[in-house]
């Protein structure tokens, strides 16, 4: 270790704040082990990291704290609120503690080397323990993936539609059905390529509207269908069991018919009058909470939803909505996210 008094204060303060991130996000992940998961392993794994990290955390680092004059503290994102699961929880938790370890080993490395070698050995630790936790939790199911979504970005053609996409997921959203009704084939699979390879980056589903072959061919988590399209045992016998399915319906009648069938969830509406299907009456608000009523799936509420009527929807108990022009029409596509965001989030506390 390095001379105490000539270590720069602005260094001992950083190393401070990230061996707290590191300590509390082992000790989240560690109780969803013991408590949730009942892993006695990993609970051992997760225990012993954080005592080792608690050695090297010394006094003079807790004496170099400042909360008061952090700009940063008490700042939140948007995508905190969207966490609802142990899976996310853990995600979220297990990626701050791996953030945490590498600033450490940046730092220390020439301040202190000890600190330094065990962060870098801790970190390597939590990628394995990560997997096996999210495996144990149900982390890679798309179904359960899609238990966490509450709002679905469908694409429309644009120029700046990547730039677009980019920044809905940034802020939060889960979920990104891709629909394009133009242009070539060609045009439409090098665009649903960049989408998932987008969608895989942060973690969130890509659905392909209408075309199996498109979504098979890039490989995407399901598909979205009409009613005049494929019937669903047709439609689930080409793309297996394990991608989901999703059917666009209208009425009551057609949300008990999808109850009986091997679909994952619904798109319920037009619940307003759009300028994407004019020849569809809006169904309202009322309607989707009947339908919530009986469904046994997923709803997600589609049809000229914005910020500005969503607590129509909100009122009835819609916690999932699906939207076109809301984000992809709008000049701010990231602040428009986050507020659709907040406000769906704000129904299940």
């Amino acid at each position: 270790m390095g001379c105490e008094s000539s270590l720069d204060p602005r260094v001992a303060r950083l190393i401070d704040a990230n061996l707290d991130r590191a300590r509390e996000g082992l000790r989240v992940v560690e109780d969803w082990c013991r408590f949730g998961l009942e892993r006695d392993d990993l609970v051992i794994s997760l225990k012993d990291w954080r005592q080792r990290l608690g050695k090297l955390h010394r006094e003079h680092y807790k004496q170099a704290r400042s909360t008061a004059t952090d700009p940063a503290a008490g700042l939140d994102h948007p995508a905190q609120l969207d966490r609802h699961s142990p899976r996310q929880v853990v995600e979220a938790n297990c990626g701050r503690v791996q953030e945490a370890l590498r600033v450490l080993e940046e730092y220390a490395r020439s301040v202190d080397a000890p600190l330094a070698a065990e962060a870098a050995a801790i970190r390597y630790g939590v990628y394995d323990l990560e997997v096996t936790c999210l495996k144990a939790t149900g982390g890679n199911s798309r179904r359960n993936r899609l238990q966490d979504c509450q709002l679905c970005l469908i694409t429309a053609p644009c120029p700046d539609l990547i730039e677009r996409v980019t920044a809905a997921l940034r802020s939060g959203v889960a979920m990104v059905q891709h629909r394009c009704k133009s242009g070539s084939d060609l045009e439409r699979l090098a665009e649903a390529k960049a989408l998932a390879a987008l969608c895989q980056d942060h973690g969130a589903l890509l659905i392909i509207n209408d075309r199996i072959d498109l979504a098979l061919a890039v490989d995407a988590d399901g598909v979205h269908l009409g009613q005049d399209d494929l019937p669903t045992e047709v439609a689930r016998g080409l793309i297996g069991p394990d991608r989901l399915l999703g059917r666009s319906t209208h009425e009551l009648d057609q949300v008990a018919e999808a109850n009986r069938e091997d679909c994952d969830y619904l798109g319920l509406g037009p619940v307003n009058t759009t300028a994407v299907k004019p020849e569809r009456p809006a169904i309202g608000a009322e309607l989707v909470g009947q339908a919530l009523a009986i469904a046994q799936k997923p709803v997600f509420a589609i049809g000229g939803i914005t910020q500005a009527n969503l607590s129509q929807l909100t009122a009835v108990g819609c916690r999932r909505v699906a939207v076109i022009g809301a984000i992809m029409g709008s000049n701010t596509p990231a602040e428009s996210s986050q507020s659709l965001l907040n406000s769906l989030s704000r129904l299940n506390h």
